[in-house]
């Protein structure tokens, strides 16, 4: 029976930090499901279909990572994809409680779903999406922050060169 894990989250933009815990999932599950969610609470930078190739983009070809979108509960689309493992980035302790509050009413609605969280490499401990947005803003340099194609696409947003 194939291992299937979610990665869910926003992706807005999809950063080098969401890139390395996509790699290093795929070193202990076969199929890894990038679950893009609609946050109702914000107002993305990009569309649904740009955070889509976006992270395609970053992700490579690999027929390993599926790129789905879903809205609602998380336990709801995993037992949709037959997903048994929930893989979530912690970048600090105040990640940590929220995370957990989560992880924990997952389990009580969906017992099989285990959650695991991962640390990022160190040297990408710092970065996220709402960080990433703010140096755009401002003209700050990207590079080693996003994919290429995502900086690119965030300059322009910004009429930046």
């Amino acid at each position: 029976m194939a291992k299937i894990a979610l990665y869910a989250g926003s992706f807005d933009p999809i950063t080098r930090g969401h890139e390395d815990v996509i790699r290093r999932s795929l070193s202990f599950v076969d199929t890894l499901v990038v679950a893009v969610a609609t946050n109702v609470a914000k107002q993305p930078l990009f569309p649904l279909e740009d955070r889509m190739r976006f992270i395609r983009e970053a992700a490579g070809d690999s027929v390993r990572v599926q790129i789905r979108h879903f809205e609602g509960l998380l336990v709801d689309f995993a037992r949709e994809v037959g997903a048994t493992l929930s893989i979530r980035g912690l970048r600090a302790v105040s990640d940590f409680e929220y995370e957990y509050q989560m992880a924990l009413m997952n389990r009580h609605l969906m017992p099989d779903l285990e959650t695991l969280f991962m640390i990022p490499s160190l040297d990408l401990t710092y970065v996220s999406s709402s960080i990433v947005r703010e140096v755009a803003r401002f003209g700050g340099d990207l590079s080693g922050l996003v994919h290429p194609i995502v900086e690119r696409e965030i300059r322009e947003r910004h009429g930046l060169k």
